[in-house]
């Protein structure tokens, strides 16, 4: 009698060793998955300082205003200085991370006001070599000059895209019950709300966009949403989209996952993309 008590006790601990050897195995694919992905978000944010770093140095080759090319100096070296932080901070830092990115849409948005306004300038500068046009003795010089200027208006352009990158600011996450109000227990959602504001931006260009979410459970897991989009040369899951009708105004949104299966506490993170970037992203706690 005494053996076959044995003999199911060592089969029960078994079994649980091999249950808990494959729990390990996923939750290791799940962390190695996560790491995989903030280190492509490392990378994409370190492309875009070196890029804006470098858009500075462009600027100043074509600007005779001293004082807007110590401004834009100034500008030039606080991005390097952020990019070398970014570049000795470890992927898996998440609050780090998430500093720089809030630093990186910093710098985009003063990089795209030196470039409405050296724009503008270029404008005015456009309209008095017109006026330069009447005069004959200076045709060669003026045509010189308008071609110099067709250069820069083709490089300000490209600028304008990097300027025109949308950001979504205020991200929130709302664990929903049946009856659609604000749990703290995810134990007892239904639905969850993502919340989000996508700014103003009057550099973008108006049209439909689609906007996607991604949800990430404590675990490393992403809540399917039924389908994938393009980001940094992969596919990656969402777990909502929508699309929207951009005017360049500050627009806000909600979306909803409904909840098909338990959901545990801890941290949950949530990442929004549009036109191929990552635009925001957030950490939430959830008790269980």
């Amino acid at each position: 009698m005494n053996k076959k008590i044995s003999a199911v006790v060592i089969v029960l601990l078994l079994g649980g060793m091999a249950f808990l050897g494959y729990s390990l195995m996923q939750e290791k694919q799940a962390n190695r998955d996560m790491q995989e992905l903030a280190a492509l978000d490392k990378q994409e944010m370190e492309k875009e300082y070196q890029n804006f770093a470098a858009q500075y140095s462009e600027m100043k080759t074509y600007i005779k205003n001293d004082s807007l090319i110590a401004e834009l100096t100034a500008e030039q070296e606080r991005t390097q200085k952020l990019l070398e932080e970014l570049k000795r901070t470890h992927a898996s830092d998440a609050a780090e991370i998430t500093r720089l990115k809030k630093e990186l849409a910093t710098v985009r948005a003063v990089l795209r006001s030196y470039v409405i306004q050296i724009d503008s300038l270029n404008r005015l500068n456009q309209s008095l070599q017109d006026e330069n046009d009447s005069v004959r003795a200076k045709l060669e010089q003026s045509n010189q000059q308008n071609q110099e200027l067709a250069t820069q208006k083709a490089s300000l352009s490209e600028k304008v895209a990097i300027a025109a990158q949308l950001d979504a600011t205020n991200i929130t996450l709302s664990a929903l019950n049946k009856k659609g109000k604000t749990e703290k227990y995810m134990k007892h959602a239904k639905t969850l709300g993502v919340g989000f504001t996508i700014t103003k931006n009057v550099t973008a260009t108006n049209g439909v966009r689609t906007v996607y979410v991604r949800v990430t459970t404590p675990e490393g897991e992403v809540l399917d949403g039924g389908g994938t989009f393009a980001y940094s040369g992969k596919q990656l899951a969402w777990s909502m989209k929508k699309d929207i009708e951009y005017t360049g105004e500050e627009t806000s949104l909600m979306l909803y996952w409904t909840v098909g299966e338990y959901l545990g506490g801890g941290q949950y993170n949530v990442s929004i993309f549009c036109d191929g970037q990552a635009i925001g992203q957030r950490n939430f706690t959830f008790n269980k």
